[in-house]
Order: structure tokens, then sequence, then C-alpha cells
């Protein structure tokens, strides 16, 4: 299992309602960016692999919100990947803002082959560089 990840970001204000405070999605969006960074750098290819014969799509998510984020609000999001099955992998996240905990959620992803749209194992290389 890897450590947690960290990855920063700036609250933008398309990620904010009319009174600035980040809007639910958002923070989806604060989840996607650390993923698509994790995985690049864990991996070493463009994420989520659009050359590659394997997709990975979001079969479940979840967002529990405690703090509100607002504009310009500088972001710490925590990433840990944990293996679910030979086809599935769960991403966890923490957003904090200098330490206090804003929100934590998942994405669970199954790996599908992108032609026939089912599921497929995911390959041993890539679950190793993305779970060690």
């Amino acid at each position: 299992m890897v450590d947690e990840f960290i990855y920063e970001e700036t609250v933008r204000i398309y990620d904010t309602d009319a009174q600035g405070i980040v809007h639910y999605a958002g923070y989806y969006r604060f989840f996607t960016d650390a993923l698509e960074q994790f995985a690049t750098q864990k991996t070493g290819r463009k994420f989520p692999l659009p050359d590659d014969k394997i997709w990975f799509v979001v079969v479940e998510s979840n967002a529990k919100y405690y703090k509100s984020a607002r504009v310009g609000d500088n972001l710490s999001v925590g990433l840990s990947p944990s293996k679910l099955s030979d086809k599935a992998i769960r991403f966890d996240f923490k957003i904090r803002r200098d330490g206090d905990l804003l929100c934590d959620g998942y994405i669970t992803q199954v790996a599908i082959d992108r032609e026939k749209w089912k599921s497929v194992p995911i390959p041993q290389d890539l679950l190793d560089d993305l779970t060690k």
C-alpha cells in the first residue's frame, strides 16, 4: 500500500456558487485532479490511459462534507488507493485546508475492455504501480 499522496489545489471561481463557496460537485473535481496527477506520476503515463485497451469507469462515488471551502482557499487533497478485487480499485480522498478536514470520500473504478465494454482484470504491472 502506498503512503497518502498529496495534491495541492487552489479553489477557483468556477468551483463555487454565487457566494464563493465550493459547490458540492467542485469537490469531485478535486478528487479527479488528484487522481490524474497520482496515476500519471505512479505509472509514468498520461492518465486515464487513453491509448490502452483498458479503460477505467467509475462505478461508485461518495463524498461527505464537513466544512466549506471558499474561492481562493489553498487545499491539500490526500489520496490513498486500495485494491478491491482483480477488476476494481478504490481511491480514498481527504480534502483539508490548513489541516482542517473539509471533505472526505472515495471513487471506485472498474477496468473494462474499451471495445467490448466488459470488465477485465487490471494488468498486474499497472496495479503494482498504483498500489506500491
